[in-house]
């Protein structure tokens, strides 16, 4: 009974006491360094074939596909929002190839490419380009300081840009015209939309 008492005191002070190296002055955890202008990140599809992304000054480009509108859509495979766009955004890439990509990159999670594969992409009909890496990580944060996003990242979340530069999108949750992200499931129709209106800009 005594070993049980002691053990729970040990567990109390370990959950709220928490562990301590006795250095006052460490300071926040730091960030993951973004992405720097000219930086280059080679990103292998898990369908097979490679691309490269080009950090500009504010934002990204496909190395070979700089006059495309570039998507970039972090997501989860456990995500249902996410597995619900997938077959949609496969037929929004297939219809519109010639001037856009989307770039599909995996976060919050730690599988593996073959589990991406079979568990999501065949599975849900995504047969888009889909990056399984650890860049990830650091390409979201990337985007999230560029365009000043102070949540939690939660997914889906997508940006879109044109000649690197990230683009305003139809906010469908507070109606704002100055959004630079979707977040959350969006109708494909809406992300045509966007796209239409992007293409037309000079």
């Amino acid at each position: 009974m005594r070993f049980f008492k002691l053990l729970a005191i040990v567990l109390f002070a370990t959950l709220f006491l928490g562990c301590s190296n006795d250095n006052q002055n460490d300071g926040p955890a730091p960030l993951i360094k973004p992405y720097e202008e000219g930086e280059k990140i080679t990103l292998q599809n898990i369908h097979g074939g490679i691309k490269t992304l080009v950090r500009t000054k504010d934002g990204f480009v496909v190395k070979g596909d700089e006059e495309k509108v570039l998507m970039l859509d972090i997501f989860g495979t456990f995500c249902r929002p996410c597995q619900d766009e997938a077959p949609h955004l496969t037929d929004l890439q297939l219809r519109k190839h010639d001037n856009f990509i989307i770039l599909g990159l995996t976060h919050l999670e730690d599988v593996s490419s073959e589990y991406v594969l079979e568990n999501f992409a065949q599975k849900f009909g995504a047969y888009y380009f889909i990056a399984n890496q650890e860049e990830n990580a650091r390409i979201a944060e990337t985007i999230t300081q560029d365009i000043g996003y102070k949540q939690a990242l939660q997914v889906p979340f997508k940006v879109m840009l044109k000649n690197g530069n990230y683009q305003t999108v139809v906010d469908v949750w507070e109606g704002r015209s100055d959004r630079r992200y979707y977040i959350g499931k969006i109708d494909t129709a809406l992300i045509e939309k966007d796209l239409l209106r992007i293409l037309d800009k000079k």
